[in-house]
């Protein structure tokens, strides 16, 4: 035991110092804008990666209140709040009648989901914007709503596949010899025993539709109705950018991102590692 331990000690110092480099390779980034939005513009610009000799919070009060982050981020949390229930009840449901049900199509509704997750953005961009305007939905949130909802669905989908397929037969038969009707088996227990993965896909939905910028800011031009990362591109003018105004609303932009993950970081890590063990 004592030479297996010592065998192993150097590997794990290397998986320390691997896993310690990785985490100063992500957060430096995040702690120098954060620094940077306390600073004045001289300072910044004469020395980046000093301390700030004041902390200047005004620049924060000054990116809510020029940037009108208020709203965008309301408009922001509306849409992808929208987007996030739409996307886990129709993925659900979608998810449970692929992986469980039995019919023919179910493997060509699979293929055709999987092409979808292979569609960029980009190559659909110019039809969408032709097609909202001649019905009116640019400008508004229905508008990004319809798109997000469009895009998040394909990941969703196959993820919860794989959920469903690993929950044992039994359960489903058991409950349909108690009486229980293909809806009630549905919420009762297929939802609860594949939470882990709504949990995954719902922070992968609400993370990527916060930070969507080129939809936003290509069928949003009203100022009211804009989200936050379009709400950030104010701060970058044609002749000057104020960097450390922008570093400010870029921190107050980043905030509910960092909260939602942080309150589902266990159920993440269980949703990624769920089934690596079986078999």
């Amino acid at each position: 035991m004592t030479k297996n331990k010592k065998k192993a000690s150097p590997a794990l110092v290397l998986i320390y110092i691997f896993f310690t480099l990785m985490s100063v390779i992500y957060l430096a980034p995040i702690a120098w804008v954060v620094i940077s939005s306390l600073k004045t513009r001289k300072e910044l610009i004469k020395a980046p990666f000093a301390l700030p000799e004041s902390f200047q919070f005004e620049n924060y009060t000054f990116a809510w209140t020029a940037g009108k982050l208020g709203k965008a981020m309301l408009n922001s949390f509306l849409v992808c709040l929208i987007t996030l229930l739409l996307t886990m009840i129709i993925g659900s449901m979608a998810a449970f009648a692929i992986g469980k049900l039995r019919w023919k199509l179910a493997n060509a509704a699979m293929t055709y989901i999987l092409i979808g997750m292979m569609i960029p953005v980009h190559c659909v961009l110019i039809p969408l914007f032709g097609r909202f305007a001649r019905i009116g939905l640019t400008n508004s949130l229905l508008g990004l709503i319809i798109p997000y909802l469009t895009f998040s669905l394909p990941v969703t989908i196959f993820i919860m596949v794989g959920f469903f397929k690993s929950i044992p037969d039994e359960l489903f038969e058991s409950a349909c010899i108690d009486g229980a009707s293909i809806y009630r088996i549905f919420i009762s227990v297929a939802l609860p025993l594949s939470r882990t993965g709504l949990f995954v896909t719902g922070l992968m939905t609400f993370i990527n539709n916060w930070n969507e910028l080129l939809m936003a800011m290509v069928f949003i031009s009203d100022d009211t109705k804009k989200t936050l990362p379009v709400s950030l591109s104010k701060f970058v003018g044609p002749y000057q950018t104020n960097y450390h105004q922008m570093f400010a609303a870029i921190v107050i932009a980043i905030i509910p991102t960092i909260i939602v993950y942080c309150a589902f970081s266990n159920q993440i890590v269980d949703g990624l590692t769920q089934g690596a063990v079986k078999g």
